[in-house]
């Protein structure tokens, strides 16, 4: 079974969307890339989360084609490819529905920067316009729109976000919800403070150069 590493790393980022709340049934995606042989690993298409094991995530290459695997791939895999194809630094992809950042997409508004923490994901979270599921023109949108920032919510659809690995981007997805959470909550009760360019730069600048461990 070919890249075993990346396999098990997808799996269990995907695990993490039910786990989180981010999706219900088996809606929703986590793929990564790998940057030896540029083949991309990819959760099956309609497949139960609980029943997902590493043999089954499918691998694929950038045009589409499975490589590995005996189901078939997500009904996003040419969204994801097309990401991959045109930002070399991406290496890893989520799609979620989650509720509250879905709310934002269902009223076509992006998530604005009223907490810190989006800072680590570029400040406002964009809104992309109306596209079918699935395709490369869903990718073209994303990556219209989405400019500097590591997620993005879809009109009338859901989120998508990017990262350096699989890892990243189902993190980047957690972090969306939480804001979403916060931020409409904070909007039901009035008018949240925004965070202004500098405070967005500088909270950046903490999370890339202190948060965490070296």
């Amino acid at each position: 079974m070919m890249l075993q590493t990346l396999r098990q790393e997808v799996w269990k980022s995907n695990l993490e969307l039910p786990k989180n709340g981010l999706v219900k049934l088996t809606s929703g995606n986590v793929s990564g890339r790998d940057p030896k042989t540029n083949l991309v690993v990819i959760k099956p298409s309609g497949y139960s989360y609980e029943e997902l094991t590493p043999a089954d995530m499918v691998v694929v290459d950038l045009q589409g084609d499975v490589i590995e695997g005996n189901l078939r791939p997500s009904v996003d895999t040419e969204t994801h490819l097309h990401i991959y194809e045109n930002r070399p630094d991406v290496y890893g992809i989520c799609h979620t529905h989650s509720i509250y950042a879905s709310v934002y997409a269902a009223l076509g508004e992006p998530i604005p920067a009223c907490l810190t923490t989006t800072a680590m994901l570029g400040g406002e979270i964009p809104v992309g316009g109306y596209v079918a599921v699935g395709g490369k023109q869903i990718g073209r949108e994303i990556l219209q729109k989405i400019g500097k920032a590591l997620a993005i919510v879809m009109q009338n659809h859901g989120v998508f976000t990017i990262g350096s690995s699989a890892t990243e981007a189902m993190k980047h997805a957690i972090e969306v919800e939480n804001i979403a959470q916060i931020t409409l909550l904070a909007q039901l009760r009035g008018n949240p403070i925004m965070l202004t360019k500098e405070q967005i730069s500088e909270f950046a600048d903490i999370y890339q150069n202190s948060y965490g461990q070296e």
